[in-house]
């Protein structure tokens, strides 16, 4: 029952934080600053600092909540999302909305690895079926935020947005406060911390499970964040509505939320690995297929099979990595699986680019599929060395 209460409060906590977050991110955020004059260099720099900040402290802050416990590091972050907003009401540069970005960006940082750690260690049985559950809540923010800050925006200023959110933050005290965490002895004979940072940091980099699923979702946001930035302006130039590849981000994010607990189910059933293999495919097989499509259904069944593959893959590399490295490191595999993820997010738009430049927007869907599915045969080779049997036995284990 305590393990359900944990779930149901911890899930609450980081649906409230991130879609309160995601309102401030996308369109407010570009907007606020381009009022302050940033340059288009800059403002660029603005927007994904966060992400920068997050890719470089998770695995700090993961070992952390390794040594101290999640509770304290759940508290900060949450003390950091209700109350970095109210300051952006002091901001009168871009350099002041830079800083204050890094500062919000701890806040990601902490709530990245930490809550999946939590709720890694809410349960042995089921558990990317439970990770399942949490990422359709935390999906949600992204599909909700945008859409409620485009909203806001038609009424309000930016600054008064930021107000608004720190204030709807700060209702996600009450299920942060109702977590009850549980002891190991690992946080009673603790080492010195510098001892504990290398023995965690060894841990981790010596765990494949780690490489391999923190290397593909690495390998899946590249292509992800490649089509965010550029599909708009390869459909534009096709003569496709906005709306259009507006709703084609809705349905793949849309179907990636509803499924998620399903992608989940099979992990746990089928094994890990066969589930992230099988995701690997459907958006390698994508991908490509984006050069051909012109029409509503094609987009709309292509949105679908890349949100299907999304769901497939996430839960079950989260789980993958929780189930073989030591419960005194799963803080530090998360930090370090979050750490790849977000270079994914970097890259891909830079790397997209590159090859647009080099090459076209046709070829460049094209290599991102190919990337994709050398991945998926990553996976399966590294499932027939014996990651699949260890996955399979942890996952449909009651």
């Amino acid at each position: 029952m305590k393990q359900r209460r944990n779930l149901i409060s911890i899930t609450v906590a980081d649906f409230i934080v991130r879609s309160a977050y995601q309102i401030g991110k996308t369109p407010i955020l570009p907007i606020f600053a381009a009022r302050l004059g940033a340059s288009w260099a800059f403002l660029g720099f603005i927007v994904s600092v966060s992400t920068i900040t997050g890719m470089v402290l998770k695995p700090a802050v993961g070992i952390l909540s390794d040594r101290w416990g999640r509770y304290c590091w759940l508290v900060i972050g949450t003390v950091l999302f209700a109350g970095v907003p109210f300051l952006y009401r002091f901001i009168q540069t871009p350099e002041e909305l830079f800083g204050i970005r890094v500062l919000h960006g701890l806040a990601t940082a902490i709530f990245g690895p930490v809550t999946l750690a939590f709720v890694a260690e809410q349960t042995e049985t089921k558990r990317a079926e439970k990770l399942g559950w949490f990422g359709m809540a935390r999906q949600a923010g992204y599909i909700l935020g945008p859409a409620i800050g485009g909203g806001l925006l038609l009424t309000m200023q930016p600054v008064a947005v930021f107000t608004l959110i720190g204030l709807f933050s700060c209702f996600a005290f009450i299920p942060v406060l109702l977590l009850k965490e549980r002891r190991t002895d690992s946080w009673i004979d603790r080492p010195p911390i510098c001892q504990q940072v290398v023995q965690a940091l060894r841990a981790g980099l010596s765990t494949p499970s780690i490489w391999l699923s923190g290397g593909l979702e690495s390998a899946l946001f590249i292509a992800l964040y490649a089509i965010k930035a550029f599909l708009p302006v390869y459909a534009s130039s096709l003569g496709v509505s906005v709306a259009l590849i507006g709703a084609f981000f809705a349905i793949q994010e849309g179907t990636h939320m509803v499924l998620r607990p399903l992608g989940g189910r099979l992990g746990d059933r089928i094994g890990y690995i066969g589930a992230i293999f099988t995701g690997m495919i459907l958006v390698g097989i994508a991908l490509p297929l984006l050069s051909f499509a012109n029409g509503v259904l094609s987009l709309a069944g292509l949105a679908m099979l890349i949100g299907m593959g999304q769901a497939f893959v996430f839960p079950s590399t989260i789980a993958l990595v929780s189930t073989q490295i030591s419960p005194a490191y799963t803080g530090a595999g998360m930090g370090l699986i979050g750490t790849l993820k977000n270079a994914g997010k970097v890259v891909g738009p830079i790397l997209g680019g590159i090859l647009i430049d080099q090459l076209d927007f046709n070829q460049m869907f094209q290599l991102m599929g190919v990337l994709l599915l050398l991945g998926s045969g990553l996976i399966w080779y590294w499932g027939q060395r014996g990651l699949s049997h260890v996955s399979v036995k942890m996952g449909v284990q009651e």
